[in-house]
């Protein structure tokens, strides 16, 4: 309301108070501070912060009922913390910012080495704690080979991402290829549908999407598998995980920890996995992270 008044106040014309329009002017000396209230806006609200493994509509839609869900077995408002690249979602996260994050692996590596962040939880999906990069190109390209990519154009997905940047740079480095020097043109896109969506569009010759968001978004749309294909499927990596700050208190911790990891217990918990497509929410394994350069792991 401050603001609102200040904004009012500079547009005064600087007329006497007596003048017509003086009677609706408001003066800050007749302002009485407000009765402080209980609301529910006063409450703590735990922050739960996702990757823009999507685009920010299909994170919001996606982990809806999973935010709800939380705010329920917490009894706390819980809101989504969305930010453009990974970067500045591991920022928040080292400043202990939100209550609890979705993360890249790339991303998580980047926080472990600084000792920003840590495990919470690991998502288990078809029965496994790892996930792959794929290579892929437009359907009728005649490209089969990651090295055929040459002169193209390659779509990354964030400079931090695993699957949608660093793997691909573990290929160019094996041959002593530099993306600059082997890509006619690269772009970022910030997420992995974008990515998918550049090449299913014919906007980028080829890209390195996420094993998991690609599946996704072939049941939510069959034709992209018509407009695309896989040329190359990475090793195995850490599936993305949930993390906190090393700043986070550990009493937090062992509370959101314990929801996470029984919620496939309970019949509304285990439903919105099922829309998640995670079977459940696993304890903490580092050892699916190396905690070396993630381009060396990758290869």
């Amino acid at each position: 309301m401050i603001v609102a008044v200040l904004l009012l106040s500079g547009c005064d014309d600087g007329k006497p108070e007596n003048n017509q329009q003086g009677s609706d002017l408001i003066h800050l000396k007749q302002l009485a501070p407000l009765k402080q209230t209980n609301t529910a806006e006063q409450e703590k609200t735990f922050k739960v912060a996702v990757a823009a493994i999507l685009s920010p509509r299909g994170t919001a839609d996606s982990y809806q009922p999973f935010l709800n869900y939380l705010a329920q077995r917490l009894a706390t408002p819980v809101q989504l913390v969305q930010r453009r690249t990974y970067r500045e979602i591991n920022d928040i996260v080292a400043r202990n910012a939100v209550d609890m994050a979705f993360v890249c692996t790339g991303a998580f590596l980047d926080g472990l080495r600084k000792n920003q962040m840590r495990l919470l939880a690991v998502p288990q999906i078809q029965g496994k704690r790892t996930y792959n990069a794929l290579i892929i190109v437009p359907a009728t390209a005649t490209t089969n080979t990651f090295e055929e990519l040459r002169n193209h154009i390659f779509a990354f997905t964030d400079p931090l991402s695993n699957t949608g940047y660093l793997y691909p740079l573990s290929l160019l480095n094996k041959y002593g290829w530099t993306e600059k020097k082997f890509f006619r043109q690269t772009l970022f896109t910030y997420s992995h549908d974008h990515s998918i969506a550049a090449v299913s569009e014919g906007i980028a010759d080829g890209a390195s999407v996420d094993s998991l968001v690609y599946s996704y978004a072939v049941k939510r749309d069959p034709s992209l598998a018509k407009r695309t294909k896989i040329i190359l499927r990475s090793p195995d990596f850490g599936m993305p995980p949930i993390v906190v700050s090393t700043k986070a208190r550990k009493e937090e911790i062992k509370k959101i920890r314990t929801i996470l990891l029984s919620m496939n217990d309970h019949k509304e918990g285990s439903a919105i996995l099922k829309q998640l497509g995670i079977d459940r929410f696993v304890p903490p394994d580092y050892s699916l992270y190396p905690t070396g350069n993630p381009v060396s792991s990758d290869q």
